[in-house]
């Protein structure tokens, strides 16, 4: 169970059914693909207010996305170490990350 300050990101693996490939590549289909980098990646030296506002900002685009999990799902196997991917900071996904160990961890004790 989650405490009320834990975020709850979902941890969800897209079934294979999601996967996009007579269409291209999942990432031909996603909501970020006309939006400028600049949004999902941080310059040098970003002020927090600044972050915060342009991470939101990303995080309304991943919303709308139709293959969300898909590219989180890519974002947590590769890993991405910078930017927003699959609506997640960096830092979002080591806490899933994280969190997935500790699961895999159990489960194989």
């Amino acid at each position: 169970m989650q405490t009320p300050h834990e975020p709850q990101w979902s941890t969800a693996v897209p079934s294979p059914r999601l996967r996009r490939d007579l269409a291209g590549p999942w990432h031909s289909e996603a909501a970020c693909r006309r939006d400028e980098a600049g949004l999902f990646f941080a310059p040098s030296q970003e002020p927090t207010a600044a972050r915060l506002s342009r991470e939101a900002a990303a995080k309304s685009v991943c919303a709308r996305c139709p293959v969300l999990l898909e590219c989180r799902e890519h974002a947590l196997l590769q890993p991405e170490p910078y930017g927003v991917w699959g609506g997640l900071t960096a830092a979002e996904r080591r806490v899933v990350l994280g969190r997935r160990r500790r699961r895999q961890s159990a489960e194989a004790a």
